[in-house]
């Protein structure tokens, strides 16, 4: 049996988590990768995350069995017309955007729906590029499939597999299905985020005395709003009906809620907020959507010299991973006067286990 090639067209925090997360579950794989940035195909080689890097979309990827397209989706007319000379019959093509409608209308017009099958790992960080991507990052989250209509029932069974070897959840949908749902749950959050913050910005006044006093529920639901302004910007342009839509929706939400408001509509006001918590205590409490959950706790330590190093050095001493730690300025929402954060459930339940005794109090949030 010949060895598995597969390839990456782009290789930043998706593409480069997905090969991460390759080279852990079948580390015999053969990885080639193409990016414009070559201090990040230099890392991923160095790392012995990829075997070989190419300099263009060339014959270096002709016998690969999967090829992941991962650059941007303006990208996409000018590296389909590239992959269309290099492919192989037996090649799985897919890609790995937020956004299924375009690429799917793009696969048709080269006529490959044949090879294609969409993929969407529903997982990512405020953060992004190669350097910042991880295996971990794909660890049960849903991983939507689109097929085409003329996707060979074995090739998504063998697709599926492949996905769940990387410690994803694999679930098939139709493309047009998958951005009405991710418009609703990912697309318009970050909107409403990044407005969010520019009210506020807005509305500060010369002190910035609302910035200063920012934190708790304010920053846990701007948090997206940290993410890279360009994709965001293309998601928009690739997704627009959909969020646009629903967009509408939301507003005339707002407009309800605001004549409740200022009627002073108590019962109304009150059933806002007691339907969402009910709906929102509903959900999976796991890392398995597109806004990923926070591995955080707040503790409580004594005002005392020392006290903060304990807790790093208890950490540290037990190979635990500390993500972000901060001291917690504004306590109205907040509980605890030490926030540390961890990059998953792991190593957040060992620190709570160690941390668990008289001398701390932990407060956990739910996120």
């Amino acid at each position: 049996m010949s060895q598995l090639h597969i390839g990456f067209i782009g290789l930043g925090l998706i593409g480069g988590s997905i090969a991460k997360a390759l080279r852990e579950s079948r580390p015999e794989v053969f990885i080639t990768a193409y990016d414009i940035n070559t201090v990040s195909l230099s890392a991923a080689l160095q790392e012995g995350v990829i075997n070989a890097a190419a300099e263009q979309i060339d014959e270096h990827f002709a016998d690969c069995r999967y090829l992941f397209l991962c650059a941007p989706v303006q990208k996409n007319d000018a590296n389909l017309e590239a992959v269309r000379q290099i492919l192989s019959p037996d090649c799985t093509l897919t890609d790995v955007g937020s956004v299924k409608t375009d690429i799917h209308r793009h696969i048709a017009e080269a006529g490959l729906e044949g090879q294609f099958i969409g993929g969407h790992p529903m997982a990512g960080s405020e953060r992004f590029g190669y350097a910042n991507s991880k295996a971990k990052l794909l660890e049960n989250a849903y991983y939507i499939l689109t097929p085409t209509e003329q996707t060979d029932p074995n090739r998504l069974e063998d697709y599926r597999a492949l996905v769940q070897d990387m410690g994803a959840i694999p679930l098939v949908l139709d493309y047009r299905q998958h951005d009405y749902v991710t418009a609703g749950i990912s697309h318009l959050p970050h909107v409403i985020a990044a407005s969010l913050v520019n009210l506020i910005r807005d509305s500060d006044n010369e002190d910035g005395i609302m910035k200063l006093v920012a934190a708790g529920g304010f920053k846990d639901i701007t948090r997206i709003a940290s993410s890279s302004a360009a994709m965001w910007q293309q998601i928009c342009l690739t997704n627009t009906e959909n969020i646009s839509a629903l967009l509408g929706s939301y507003i005339d939400s707002l407009s309800r809620i605001k004549e409740q408001l200022d009627q002073r509509q108590s019962d109304a006001l009150y059933q806002l907020f007691d339907s969402a918590r009910i709906y929102r205590d509903s959900f999976i409490n796991a890392s398995s959507g597109p806004i990923k959950r926070v591995y955080a706790f707040n503790i409580d330590i004594d005002d005392r010299p020392g006290m903060l190093a304990q807790v790093a050095t208890t950490l540290a001493f037990n190979q635990i991973n500390i993500k972000n730690i901060g001291i917690v300025h504004n306590r109205e929402f907040e509980e605890g006067v030490l926030r540390i954060e961890f990059y998953d459930e792991a190593s957040l339940e060992a620190a709570k286990e160690l941390l668990s005794t008289p001398q701390f109090v932990i407060h956990e949030k739910k996120l």
